[in-house]
């Protein structure tokens, strides 16, 4: 590496007289660590997690950064992205790279202390890797965003299916590269037309790729650590910024909550903070679950819980929430038909098994529907009290509440369907 680390473990590493073979061991072992980092940003999932469902936390086609670099799986690939490095430099018209290697060498310890796990990539490794994965999600954006750029056999845009699958991957945690390095790069091969920065860019492909939210929005721009970080910025900036109370993570499911008369709205065009309950009328934003829904939760949820800043865990919170309105595919049906979940994974039983399995192994001590959850349940305890008071007055009492109450709706059903008849008639 190009930059020196101060060493940290001078005082342990120093030779201080006679010393046994497992002193000397001991000692040889400490000074071989490397020195802590005040912050990394891109780590592994952990290991509690990523055993519920491997498959959510890999990348299907296109490796980015150290932790997956190497796999033949991504072959194909690799191909494309050093044909986008020159495709880039033909463009602007650029015969060399040592720019941008004279510009990677000064990032280097500074993107190296980025992850988690010490990487051992030589220099040379690392700073292609670095050039040749960052400019491929510099070109591959703007691909995206201006079709004139577009060439006419290019596997990667014409494909089918394949971009889906590399917007899938961006966004998994442990295939990121620093933001720094990405805007660096994207610094370097702009034109002098082009004044935007890479964030821009990048949110205008989210707008594009993901659908923007309906709200306007702004991004702290010198916060941004990785892709998937700065997704989750979009995703949540402008969000009321709600006190976060201790509280019992705990509802009736979907179905019980409709046996107490709780109504389900379902809001078109919603975002994370709008779920309301007034009147006994529970609103919930649209859910639309698609193949990669899982796994797009999954990621945003393991950088929720491993970031090193304490915020909001909007994601975390959220499907905490849905975890305890859905036990049964019955429960997806009620919210189905309330229009709350739209089901592109065709099956009830996989959409409630799918969110139940996400919520396992969450640390949540706070939510950020707090108040949802208080006001749900102090609805369903009055409830609750006042249908047990006017069962136990009437003729009824001798049966359980639950058949009285299917008695109740049969009936009430049944005089609906008359006075429809009559009206009609």
């Amino acid at each position: 590496m190009s930059n020196h680390q101060p060493d940290q473990h001078a005082g342990i590493c120093e030779h201080s007289g006679e010393q046994d073979h497992v002193s000397i061991y001991i000692r040889d072992m400490l000074c071989g660590m490397p020195p802590t980092s005040p912050k990394h940003s891109i780590s592994r999932v952990p290991h509690h997690l990523r055993e519920v469902n491997e498959k959510a936390y890999d990348p299907e086609v296109l490796a980015i950064g150290p932790y997956h670099h190497g796999n033949d799986k991504f072959k194909f690939m690799e191909e494309q992205k050093q044909r986008y490095l020159r495709r880039l430099l033909e463009r602007r018209n650029e015969g060399s790279i040592d720019r941008y290697m004279s510009a990677l060498k000064e990032l280097e310890w500074l993107a190296r202390n980025c992850y988690a796990e010490t990487i051992d990539s030589s220099q040379e490794d690392f700073l292609a890797m670095m050039l040749i994965d960052g400019c491929f999600i510099v070109e591959f954006f703007c691909k995206c965003i201006k079709k004139e750029l577009r060439d006419k056999d290019d596997p990667v845009m014409l494909g089918r299916g394949i971009r889906t699958r590399i917007r899938r991957d961006l966004l998994l945690l442990e295939n990121q590269l620093p933001l720094f390095i990405l805007s660096r790069l994207y610094d370097l091969t702009k034109g002098q037309d082009e004044h935007h920065d890479f964030n821009d860019v990048a949110t205008e492909y989210f707008n594009i790729e993901l659908g923007g939210p309906s709200r306007n929005w702004t991004i702290d721009k010198s916060q941004g650590e990785h892709l998937l970080h700065l997704y989750h910025m979009w995703r949540t900036s402008g969000l009321p910024k709600t006190p976060q109370l201790e509280c019992k993570t705990v509802m009736p499911s979907a179905t019980e909550l409709r046996e107490s008369v709780v109504r389900f709205r379902a809001l078109q065009g919603g975002e994370l903070s709008d779920i309301k309950f007034e009147n006994g009328t529970l609103e919930i934003p649209v859910l639309l679950v698609e193949d990669n829904t899982e796994t797009q939760f999954r990621n945003l949820i393991a950088y929720e819980q491993y970031r090193q800043s304490r915020g909001i865990n909007y994601f975390t919170d959220y499907v905490i929430l849905l975890d305890c309105l859905i036990n049964s595919s019955k429960d997806v049906e009620v919210l189905r038909r309330a229009g709350i979940i739209k089901n592109y994974l065709g099956d009830d039983k996989m959409v409630a098994q799918m969110l139940n399995k996400i919520a396992d192994y969450i640390t949540a001590y706070d939510s950020y529907y707090s108040k949802i959850f208080k006001n749900v349940n102090a609805y369903c305890d009055v409830w609750t009290v006042k249908l047990r008071r006017a069962y136990f007055h009437s003729p009824w009492a001798f049966m359980p509440i639950p058949v009285a109450f299917s008695l109740l709706l049969t009936v009430a059903q049944t005089v609906f369907s008359i006075l429809s008849y009559i009206k009609q008639s």
